[in-house]
């Protein structure tokens, strides 16, 4: 595939000839999302909630998520970089913090948002760092999660929609950093 931009790349211009079928309208991550920050509030009542979303994926949904809460709520945002360990020896995958929390954590009451959980190895490296600062509460919920690809053991307490093996784009995933502005999810054509 020719790298975005280059002349004749299907990603120059609009580029909507990869973007496939809806999968999730606006309104249904609307409504899924009214559904979370309801619960999400059932759940914490009395207490403050501290938001952490893992940069830049989850923003769309985090954005939609804490206007449906009705608690105090704070929010906070990690970046994260993965990088082999040698491109040419090994395949594995290493994690590291590229932004951290701008706040100690120590005694909140914490959920980490992701936009999408798949075999959970990075889910799992964020929250065993999050753990080791004391927080009161330790929780997750993603918009799309793929359970029967976890490979880490990581509990999700709030799931948005359990999803097939596809790529995405819109309402957060991208291609290439494009298409994370569409208000409803689809398919990519790759």
């Amino acid at each position: 595939m020719k790298p975005a931009g280059a002349p004749g790349d299907p990603c120059a211009d609009a580029g909507r000839e990869l973007i496939g079928d809806i999968y999730l309208s606006s309104a249904e991550l609307t409504a899924r999302v009214t559904e979370l920050g309801r619960a999400i509030t059932a759940d914490y009542e009395g207490r403050e909630i501290l938001l952490v979303s893992v940069l830049k994926g989850a923003i769309f949904f985090m954005a939609d998520l804490v206007r449906c809460i009705d608690r105090p709520v704070e929010m906070d945002f990690m970046a994260i970089s993965s990088y082999g360990e040698s491109a040419q020896t090994s395949d594995k995958k290493a994690i590291r913090f590229v932004k951290d929390l701008e706040r100690p954590i120590e005694d909140r009451d914490v959920i980490v948002v992701e936009d999408i959980v798949d075999t959970g190895l990075t889910l799992n490296y964020v929250l065993h760092s999050l753990s080791l600062r004391g927080p009161a509460s330790l929780e997750v919920c993603t918009l799309l999660d793929r359970p029967y690809r976890r490979i880490a053991d990581v509990s999700i307490r709030y799931s948005g929609f359990i999803v097939p093996d596809d790529f995405f784009v819109g309402y957060g995933f991208d291609y290439r950093q494009l298409y994370r502005n569409l208000p409803s999810i689809s398919f990519l054509k790759i």
